[in-house]
């Protein structure tokens, strides 16, 4: 299990996002395999989520990585129990609200658990056994803008 908390700001959601690829990668998933992919996408996701629209004033987010026979189960927890993320619908024309449809299509299962203070988005990607990494650069690159345009 590896857990963390992280400042509340784009920074912050970016070193989560690296921390957690290295983290895959010293369990044993390859950088730019499908999985460490598919992972890196929805920490992205769900990290510029806490960031954007779950920051409360002098409180941090927390990023939770757990690999379990099976399942790679990813959570993110911020201060803000009211902001809770809805997939929205499809607007050809909006500027945002694709993510939660990107960690959707990836995981196999995702939701909200409330906390004592704010809550906890998770989401479970399905592990296979055999890796098929991909060619990629190799660096931790960042997902804001590349989310804002899908």
């Amino acid at each position: 299990m590896f857990t963390q908390r992280f400042s509340s700001t784009r920074r912050g959601a970016r070193l989560a996002r690296c921390l957690a690829m290295v983290e895959l990668h010293d369990w044993g998933i390859p950088h730019r395999s499908p999985l460490s992919e598919d992972a890196e996408r929805i920490v992205a996701e769900f990290t510029a989520n806490a960031v954007i629209h779950g920051n409360a004033a002098g409180r941090d987010f927390e990023l939770k990585l757990t690999l379990l026979q099976g399942v790679l189960r990813i959570e993110v927890s911020d201060a803000r129990r009211e902001r809770r993320p809805a997939l929205q619908p499809h607007a050809d024309q909006a500027e945002g609200g694709r993510g939660l449809r990107i960690v959707d299509a990836v995981a196999a299962d995702w939701g909200v658990t409330d906390r004592v203070i704010g809550k906890t988005v998770w989401a479970e990607l399905t592990v296979r056994t055999a890796w098929a990494p991909h060619v990629g650069d190799g660096g931790c690159r960042d997902d804001f803008e590349v989310l804002s345009k899908l």
